[in-house]
């Protein structure tokens, strides 16, 4: 019999199956994909942007309402257990301009190696291509390759991704199962993602250009981060910090120049335009990038000839989408297992030995570090509730 089976081999599971074994408990990690940490790999083709050094307040704050109820699991495993932790795999890492926090080698293989190591070393047994079905009496129920299997366990842990990038196993099929158990679901939302726009013709020769220096505001959300002008509409950094939102129906503004005053502004350009068009007007006065002023020609139609009006359309440009790209398309999700579904250890009140973790829980957070060092402290946390119920 598996004393503790862990259902996920995305970060939060992988943690949890960590600690369990550390801790002397037999455990099996089960994964519905062909290998683990698939969306851990993806992360690791822009650098593996594994937390953020900043003040522990400030960190918190990136949670939103759910800072509060995550507040324990992140003081126990914060930013810098984060960088102790994977210093500990032989990762050296170290802390950009802004604070976030990447391993040396600047990708996630290295990482998962070796912690996929150490837990061979400690005897984690791994199942892949073993999709989770619920249960049949005591039993979790699984379909593999070689037919239905099933395995009985002490306790488990529930790791099992939101329910974006479905391909790399976050496809949010756990949902009804749990709610079949009475476990309350928060529905599921874009969280960090792109933005749709049906951009007009004349927006082509910008297409594929990163959109830099502006500042981007929905709602109470804002960030200076950067964009991509893609076919779809916007993505990237900027965008994805201010998503909420434009989620939550708040209207997604631009400041082109957000380094200026409106007045400063307002006094370049009243600069002589003489027989220039405006384009050549704007950029030699204000030094517009390209992308920049074709957003301005996008969505600030007809461009305003007093000053004083085209300065207020520059810092406030009012963009025209369609709402957020799909699901499926999102860095992450919102939604997933209520805080009010489990008790202080993560364990499900409705289902007693049975644990959740990861962004399987209904928290989000923006991108910088916030998703994975979260995963991490909540695998920890649902891991070492588990121990001690095995060890009890």
């Amino acid at each position: 019999m598996a004393r503790a089976v862990v259902i996920g081999g995305g970060p939060a599971g992988l943690m949890a199956a960590d600690v369990l074994a550390t801790a002397g408990h037999a455990v099996t990690v089960v994964e519905a994909k062909p290998s683990l940490g698939r969306k851990l790999l993806m992360a690791g083709k822009s650098g593996l942007n594994l937390t953020k050094a900043e003040p522990s307040e400030t960190f918190l704050a990136a949670y939103a309402e759910a800072s509060d109820w995550l507040r324990p699991m992140l003081t126990g495993f914060g930013p810098a257990a984060v960088r102790e932790w994977a210093e500990g795999l032989g990762q050296e890492t170290f802390a950009g301009s802004t604070g976030r926090v990447f391993p040396r080698a600047m990708k996630a293989s290295p990482l998962l190696r070796a912690w996929l190591g150490r837990l061979g070393q400690l005897g984690v047994t791994v199942h892949t291509r073993w999709r989770w079905t619920g249960w049949d009496g005591d039993a979790l129920t699984f379909a593999t390759p070689e037919g239905a299997q099933s395995l009985y366990a002490d306790a488990t842990v529930l790791a099992l991704g939101g329910a974006s990038w479905a391909r790399l196993g976050s496809d949010g099929a756990w949902a009804p199962l749990l709610a079949d158990k009475g476990v309350g679901i928060a529905r599921f939302a874009p969280a960090n993602a792109g933005v749709a726009v049906d951009w007009s013709r004349h927006m082509e020769v910008v297409m594929g250009q990163p959109v830099k220096g502006v500042a981007f505001r929905s709602g109470p959300y804002h960030s200076r981060g950067e964009a991509v002008i893609s076919k779809r509409g916007l993505e990237g950094s900027g965008i994805y910090a201010v998503s909420r939102g434009v989620r939550e129906g708040c209207l997604l503004s631009l400041d082109l120049l957000p380094d200026l005053t409106h007045a400063e502004v307002a006094r370049r350009l009243t600069k002589p335009r003489g027989r220039e068009t405006m384009s050549n007007h704007l950029r030699k006065t204000l030094k517009l990038p390209a992308a920049n002023a074709a957003l301005l020609r996008e969505f600030g139609q007809p461009l305003p000839l007093a000053p004083e009006l085209l300065a207020a359309t520059i810092k406030g440009l009012t963009v025209r989408h369609a709402g957020l790209r799909p699901l499926d398309e999102a860095i992450s999700t919102a939604g997933g297992v209520r805080a009010d579904a489990l008790d202080d250890s993560l364990m499900l009140t409705a289902l007693p030995g049975v644990y959740c973790a990861g962004e399987m829980l209904d928290w989000e957070a923006p991108t910088g570090g916030y998703l994975l060092t979260a995963c991490l402290a909540t695998g920890r946390w649902a891991g070492l509730a588990a121990a001690a119920r095995l060890s009890a």
